[in-house]
């Protein structure tokens, strides 16, 4: 994301908004027509402009911060579409039946599945997200594998070669996996390479492979290609954001499901 100080013509307050969006990751329209005692129709003004000079990305109610090369900091991702994760990870969860074998990768929304199948039974999950072992091994039902390599400070997520060579162990029944971004076209983005390769052995080893992503990833960018719609079995989402999206899932036989979210005229709630 460019500096605010880079943005020309911008105002005080909307300089101000871009510092508030760096530390808390995502602000609503409400939030700052308080904190800054103007109208909700000022603040639209002002995030349209901002979302039209591609320094934030327009969520339901509010804003994101949008950046193609940097992903948010951990704490400001959890807070990104919190409620629409939570429902997400309740509904990939029932997709997954007691008995089986399943990756989970590195993700908030990966989390929220794990947080969800916490109380089930039988399971074995193969993770390299130290969080997602956390909300599981105290459930002696459910066998957790952790896997090796080096664990990043910044979110728990275990990467590197040795942790591609321990999933390719395996071969799972389900991978539930997150991703950064979905491009226009279908393809799945994502910031860390190292993240990239991992996630394409998960692919490469699950017979079924259950994609969750909140609608705010069909908004940005991200420079790490990981695969396509094509390499996706299921998308659970809180809403497709276009009709387009749609017929490319269709094209590609994911099915999808929608969990609920605002529609794309509701944009500013």
């Amino acid at each position: 994301m460019r500096d605010a100080a880079d943005a020309p013509g911008f105002s005080r307050r909307q300089n101000e908004i871009v510092a508030l969006l760096r530390e808390a990751g995502r602000v609503t329209v409400e939030e700052l027509a308080s904190h800054f005692d103007v109208t909700p129709q000022t603040i639209r003004r002002d995030l349209s402009e901002m979302s039209e000079a591609r320094v934030i990305t327009r969520v339901h109610g509010g804003a994101i911060v949008a950046s193609s090369v940097e992903n948010l900091a951990y704490d400001a991702r959890k807070l990104v579409a919190q409620h629409h994760k939570r429902l997400i990870g309740e509904a990939a969860a029932r997709l997954i039946p007691d008995g089986s074998s399943l990756f989970i990768n590195i993700g908030t929304t990966t989390e929220e599945v794990a947080r969800a199948l916490a109380g089930r039974s039988g399971l074995m999950v193969i993770t390299n997200n130290l969080n997602v072992a956390t909300e599981l091994y105290r459930n002696r039902s459910i066998d957790v594998i952790l896997t090796g390599g080096s664990v990043r400070p910044t979110d728990g997520g275990i990467v590197g070669a040795t942790t591609v060579d321990l999933i390719r162990q395996f071969r799972v029944d389900t991978a539930v996996i997150g991703i950064s971004a979905i491009d226009e076209d279908g393809t799945l983005l994502d910031f860390d390479i190292r993240e990239v390769h991992v996630s394409r052995a998960i692919l490469e080893n699950a017979r079924r492979v259950i994609l969750v992503t909140d609608s705010s990833k069909f908004a940005r960018s991200a420079p790490a290609r990981l695969g396509t719609l094509a390499d996706i079995d299921v998308l659970v989402t809180d809403r497709v954001p276009s009709p387009a999206m749609t017929a490319l899932c269709r094209a590609h036989e994911v099915d999808v499901v929608e969990t609920g979210g605002p529609g794309e005229n509701d944009q500013d709630g």
